[in-house]
């Protein structure tokens, strides 16, 4: 989970924990419980740090509220992860793609879907915990962590997109979003995307948690302008997923209203519904079941 940081602190963050082998030798050690050992372990850091650092959460688990780059760190309880994943109806065919992954559970739940799933996490120690636990876990094949600021990411070959971001943060990316294939699934905890209303909205009402909400948006297509048809044009005006316009035939002007799902459109004009698939520059569809129409740009 991503919160608002205190003055000052900056993106996700989990832990800081020492280096390779010597910190993993050191945690054996401790769990002999022996007051000695314990003596070692802090005296055996101190050494390192004072020859390149060494700090380290002794039980190896990421503490929620620390700070980073962006926002502060809490991670996505689990049923809400679940939630997420199923609203984006997460299959074997996606490649999902989790911006500010954390300890990199999303990534593992939508591997453990079948999904190809890539965390893009700032924090390099955050990175190590998460490929650890993928490991573990056993979808280190399809689970991948990279550490990077996901302002500088490419993410645009993503079939869904999973974040927990500060609304601020969400506008930043929504513009690199819409650019998105029509169709990309995205989903956030929490935090919504100002004037772009959400396609779902769930709110887990019988959980305590402190952080139950997940909402669900398509990348539509762009179809705002004008377009030609065989004995008329269109006029859409686009707002995000709805569409509102005036579909002009034989003459006769006619206001209409719709909604874009993806590259799926759908509007009323003239009491007579339209459906169709908008693919490039141009659009395929029906109307009244029947007939057939087709417009152009």
């Amino acid at each position: 989970m991503n919160v608002p940081p205190r003055r000052g602190l900056k993106h996700r963050v989990a832990f800081r924990y020492g280096i390779g082998q010597s910190v993993t030798a050191l945690k054996e050690l401790e769990m002999k419980q022996s007051p000695f050992i314990r003596w070692l372990i802090v005296t055996a850091c101190l050494l390192l740090a004072a020859v390149g650092g060494c700090v380290f959460v002794a039980n190896h688990a990421p503490r929620p509220g620390l700070a980073g780059k962006d926002v502060v760190w809490v991670p996505t309880p689990q049923e809400l992860v679940d939630t997420m994943l199923d609203m984006a109806q997460v299959t074997s065919s996606d490649f999902v793609i989790d911006l500010g992954s954390g300890d990199g559970r999303l990534v593992i739940g939508a591997a453990k879907r079948g999904a190809t799933a890539l965390g893009v996490e700032y924090n390099p120690n955050l990175v190590e915990l998460a490929r650890r636990a993928a490991i573990k876990e056993g979808v280190a094949a399809r689970a991948a962590f990279e550490q990077a600021d996901i302002f500088e990411s490419d993410f645009s070959q993503a079939t869904v997109i999973t974040m927990f971001l500060l609304s601020e943060l969400n506008l930043r990316l929504r513009p690199k979003i819409l650019d998105m294939k029509p169709g990309t699934r995205i989903v956030s905890n929490h935090f919504g995307m100002a004037d772009w209303r959400p396609d779902q909205t769930i709110t887990l009402t019988q959980s305590n948690l402190s952080w139950h909400t997940a909402l669900l948006w398509i990348v539509p297509a762009k179809v705002d302008g004008t377009w030609q048809l065989d004995n008329g044009q269109i006029n859409f005006n686009q707002k995000f997923q709805t569409i509102t316009g005036t579909l002009s035939i034989g003459g006769k002007d006619m206001e209409l209203t719709g909604k874009l799902d993806g590259d799926k459109i759908s509007f009323i004009a003239g009491g007579r519904e339209y459906t169709g698939r908008v693919s490039g520059d141009t659009i395929f569809g029906t109307h009244d079941e029947s007939g057939l129409w087709k417009a152009t740009r």
